[in-house]
């Protein structure tokens, strides 16, 4: 690809975006499709459905997050159905400040994040197009210049909402560059961009010392009192703060509870009113929404003084919790370390899923159902069947503690974990142990864990190693099973004819003697036994199998040993078990024969080929399974 070009062509659409006509002609163009009159809440609602939303399991999911955002569905259906699309539809919340709170690396500036680059992408769309007034430094809305006499009947006629008045820079400028004659003032589209400070502002507070109320209101410019000769001049005034710049867009308070309380007093009136005051101005108007983020214990500080009653009042607070999914905590790692400069080292398959497995067991809370224990409740969570347990007793679950996903281990501290092991090894590859001696060595130099949590925590270390024993176990079995694959599809052949005779109430031919005989009931049973299949339900079993195998016939196409998923697992596990000591031997050997020798290189060649290993951590999980089969 010519870079060049590329940047040609970037130029060129942005060029093709920009329009400039005359108030008349953007009235003309409102009366067409008044969508560009929207507020800002109604501009960041209709970019996040405009990408699309899908139902699943009863909770909305918007696939405006889905890139950057995992395992917060719910979380994310409450943030934009309870605070943007009310907002959106000019209810009370547009009045009140969003404030994120939640624990560290959860998310919340991610989701801000998102927000920003969103709404600078949407700008440059037909449907989130954004019309100002020419030279504005506050990039107003144009139909802040019809009178308010008349804007009753302008809103009748063209379908809008006009709220808000002219800024004291175009009230100047109309006065005395057009004479009041408001159809001669020139309108342009602008496009939303946090580095060019259109439409987006972000707040971070410093020493309050130090720190000034004009980086967020503006200030007098001092050099141009002269020439002017009045403070209350809006030419020597700079409208440059960041509640200036964000108007029409959204404006970001990093750690907002940590500012200093004069400029948090600023926001009261423009929550409310949609205003603010600024220099020896009349009140300012604003459209822009307010996004915080905070951490809980200075959510908890900053209520419990009585002195910010006043600004509590206008919070929508929303809670954003850790991912409480292990299969989206791995995608939360996938992200981290394809944004590193880890991303050329191999990680082996499930190292994510046992650090998955430890961070979720330490943000879950005690189930008070019975017989429900924390591994049993991570499963459900996932979307794992748990036998004797319903998706009522999920939902029952989830709605137990409010508070649940509000503390724990954090992303960010298993991804430091992950390359402190990386670079103090060198290692080319890193596989599940490398990643859980990992976590269990930083826990003596996390700042922030108690004794007691310590040792919670070395347990889950514990559990996570067992689901990642069972599963490296899963895997060698797996590669083994298909070196037998011939032994495999015998045992599954064997098994149907057997399920037939019974069904039938027939015999079957012995293969050696030709003799018939009854259905080999240990066979049947010594392989239904491995997915869990009851003597009580093994008739329905069989005869489910039999049902599969007569639809399959009549439409003309085999059943065989791919066809039925839980068949195949129940043949696999039949098999490695009348392998085990084959597989033992194999995997354990330090000086294999030939057919030893065959049979591994055949095992590593496919768990490379189809499992995502490398020769090194192939070669380490045989030793490892090895090892584990001769306990």
């Amino acid at each position: 690809m010519d870079i060049f070009k590329r940047i040609a062509e970037y130029r060129a659409e942005s060029e093709k975006l920009s329009w400039t006509g005359t108030f008349r002609d953007y009235i003309d163009l409102l009366r067409r499709d008044p969508t560009p009159a929207m507020t800002a809440h109604a501009r960041v609602y209709e970019m996040i459905v405009s990408q699309g939303v899908e139902e699943s399991g009863g909770v909305k999911q918007y696939k405006f997050f889905e890139k950057e955002i995992f395992g917060l569905d719910r979380t994310m259906e409450r943030l934009v159905e309870e605070y943007f699309h009310s907002a959106a539809r000019r209810l009370d919340v547009r009045k009140r400040i969003l404030l994120l709170m939640g624990p560290v690396s959860g998310g919340k500036s991610t989701i801000v994040t998102l927000l920003k680059k969103g709404l600078e992408q949407f700008s440059r769309m037909d449907k989130g197009a954004v019309y100002a007034i020419k030279g504005c430094p506050m990039h107003e809305e144009p139909l802040h210049l019809i009178p308010s006499e008349l804007r009753s009947d302008v809103e009748r006629e063209l379908g809008v909402r006009i709220e808000g008045n002219l800024c004291p820079s175009c009230q100047m400028r109309l006065r005395t560059e057009y004479g009041g004659d408001i159809e001669r003032v020139p309108v342009e589209r602008v496009l939303i961009s946090e580095e060019n400070r259109v439409g987006i502002g972000t707040f971070s507070p410093s020493d309050p010392k130090s720190q000034d109320i004009a980086d967020l209101t503006g200030s007098i410019d001092f050099s141009t009192i002269t020439e002017y000769g009045s403070e209350s001049d809006p030419r020597a005034y700079r409208f440059d703060g960041e509640l200036n710049k964000a108007n029409r867009g959204l404006m970001e308070f990093q750690e907002m509870l940590k500012c200093d309380e004069k400029f948090l007093w600023n926001l009261l009136s423009l929550t409310q009113e949609g205003n603010f005051k600024a220099g020896r101005f009349a009140l300012i108007s604003a459209d822009e929404l307010i996004v915080a983020h905070t951490n809980e214990s200075e959510y908890k500080s900053f209520i419990s003084n009585k002195k910010n009653e006043a600004l509590q009042s206008r919070m929508i607070v929303m809670p954003i919790p850790y991912n409480l999914k292990v299969t989206q905590e791995e995608k939360i790692y996938t992200k981290l370390i394809g944004q590193s400069d880890m991303s050329h080292v191999h990680i082996a398959p499930h190292a994510l899923r046992a650090a998955a497995i430890f961070s979720i067991l330490t943000r879950l809370k005690e189930s008070k159902k019975q017989g429900m224990d924390l591994v049993k409740k991570m499963r459900m969570y996932d979307g794992e069947e748990v036998e004797g347990y319903k998706e009522a007793d999920l939902k029952e679950m989830q709605n137990e503690y409010a508070e649940e996903g509000m503390s724990g281990i954090d992303p960010r501290y298993v991804i430091n974990r992950i390359s402190s092991a990386l670079i103090k090894h060198d290692l080319p590859c890193i596989n599940a142990l490398d990643v859980l001696r990992a976590l269990k060595d930083g826990l003596d130099q996390h700042p922030s864990i108690t004794k007691e949590e310590r040792e919670k925590y070395l347990n889950f270390i514990s559990v996570a190693r067992k689901e990642y024993d069972n599963l490296a176990k899963k895997e060698v079995q797996k590669a083994f099973v298909y070196s037998f694959e011939e032994s495999a599809r015998t045992l599954f052949e064997n098994y149907l004819d057997n399920i037939e005779a019974y069904c039938n109430w027939a015999k079957i031919k012995d293969p050696l003697t030709g003799e018939e005989m009854d259905p080999d009931e240990r066979l049947m049973r010594s392989i239904e036994e491995q997915i869990g299949v009851s003597e009580n339900a093994k008739k329905a079993f069989r005869e489910e199998i039999l049902i599969r195998i007569s639809a399959f016939s009549r439409k003309g196409r085999k059943f065989d040993y791919n066809t039925h998923e839980r068949l195949r697992e129940a043949i696999e596990k039949k098999l490695f078990a009348d392998l085990k000591d084959i597989v033992k031997i194999t995997t354990s050997t330090k000086t294999p024969d030939e057919n030893q020798l065959k049979r591994i290189n055949e095992v590593t060649k496919r768990l490379i080929d189809e499992h995502g290993y490398c020769p090194v951590c192939a070669n380490e999980l045989l030793r490892y399974v090895g090892s584990l089969l001769n306990r």
